[in-house]
């Protein structure tokens, strides 16, 4: 039997590998992330990382859908108890809070590159539709300006893994420009047909 102590241990190495396994898979992906180089930078056997998480694609795959869920979840807090644009935009300001974990960022990018593998593909399509969910059923906003929104989000996303905060050019300022509230006023189902 275990004890809590060697239990805590045990959640604390959990964690430390889940940090290290995020910053290998975030700078490369699925197929060229290295177990090997998890567990040596963990000072752990390559077995033992196995034995916590089963397989390299699971290890990917929890790292993928906590990234995502983290902005689901951030968004929602942020939304919450609002509707209409004034939710839209407390879930904007959240999301560039979010985008400062550029590996979470990165780990996102990673999970749609990776849908080539049927796993992969389901994991990812069901967490953008919960995140799709969230903004929906929150701001109880038409499908047009919950796109629009998504949208402009992933144009941060790509922003943000360029890394356009130390670009000096017009371009990279137009990314970075912050989401003011009625910026999807005019994005409606009526405007869009």
């Amino acid at each position: 039997m275990t004890t809590m102590a060697e239990r805590m241990r045990g959640d604390a190495r959990r964690a430390q590998v889940l940090e290290i396994a995020g910053r290998e898979f975030a700078e490369r992906g699925l197929s060229g992330a290295s177990v090997e180089a998890i567990a040596r930078e963990a000072d752990i056997t390559q077995a033992y990382v196995f034995r916590m998480f089963g397989t390299k694609k699971a290890l990917f795959l929890e790292l993928v859908t906590a990234a995502f869920d983290r902005v689901s979840e951030g968004m929602m807090a942020a939304g919450e108890g609002m509707t209409g644009t004034e939710g839209l935009s407390r879930m904007g300001a959240q999301y560039y809070d979010l985008l400062a974990d550029r590996t979470a960022l990165l780990l996102q990018l990673q999970g749609f590159a990776a849908c080539g593998d049927p796993e992969v593909q389901t994991a990812v399509r069901e967490r953008l539709a919960r995140m799709w969910h969230v903004v929906a059923d929150t701001t109880a906003l038409d499908a047009v300006t919950v796109k629009s929104f998504l949208a402009f989000g992933m144009l941060l996303n790509a922003g943000a893994a360029v890394d356009v905060a130390h670009i000096d050019e017009a371009w990279a300022d137009g990314i970075r420009t912050l989401v003011k509230p009625g910026l999807f006023d005019h994005i409606t189902a009526e405007t869009n047909r």
